[in-house]
């Protein structure tokens, strides 16, 4: 059973710290290249809705397992003047049909999903031929001093931070998962570097 902590102090705090400048920055350089039928794995709070292209995407599915961020998300969506549905899980398993959907976007979320590589081959699996991963995330930085403090700050930011990990190899995760990216980009954005190196782009089924 969830703690006092995860119910009522996590998911304001992830909301806020989500929606700082410099992340959605990055949120307005990714989602609105999603199209057709999207699927958002870890919608959480709902801070991408306001960014999807309307005249590209017929209808959005969102994916989360926690009802506190879903309530946010669900306001979001109204003002947004977007239907989504909504999928109260995780990415480990996602209860869609194979090659289902155009595009799975993901901004911040694959340094949570314990099982990650099994969440990326479902990710794949639903994805249609030619369909897209679209991404942003943080994770394990270039530069060997940052990796060692992102080493050792991760045991204590897991806890504190819902799961989340610092130190994750974005792009080896998605090559691992059967995606082939085609336009990475990467850099340290705004803030203490443990925390902010960041990858985003898009990749195609391998």
């Amino acid at each position: 059973m969830p703690s006092l902590y995860e119910r009522h102090v996590l998911p304001r705090m992830l909301d806020f710290v989500m929606r700082q400048e410099p992340i959605m920055r990055q949120r307005a350089k990714v989602v609105p290249r999603a199209s057709g039928r999207v699927l958002e794995i870890g919608i959480g709070s709902g801070l991408n809705l306001s960014f999807y292209d309307r005249t590209k995407v017929e209808s959005v599915v969102g994916l989360d397992p926690s009802p506190e961020l879903r309530a946010m998300a669900e306001r979001r969506a109204r003002e947004a003047g977007l239907d989504v549905e909504w999928i109260p899980l995780g990415g480990e398993s996602i209860p869609l049909d194979d090659a289902s959907v155009d595009t799975v976007l993901t901004t911040y979320t694959l340094c949570t999903i314990p099982g990650v590589e099994r969440a990326l081959g479902e990710m794949r699996r639903v994805l249609r031929p030619g369909g897209r991963l679209l991404f942003s995330e943080h994770g394990r930085a270039p530069d060997e001093g940052v990796r060692r403090w992102q080493d050792r700050l991760n045991p204590l930011w897991k806890r504190i931070g819902g799961g989340c990990n610092l130190n994750r190899p974005v792009e080896e995760m998605v090559r691992r998962g059967g995606f082939e990216p085609e336009d990475l980009q990467a850099m340290y954005l705004p803030g203490p570097r443990p925390m902010t190196f960041t990858t985003w782009g898009s990749a195609l089924r391998a």
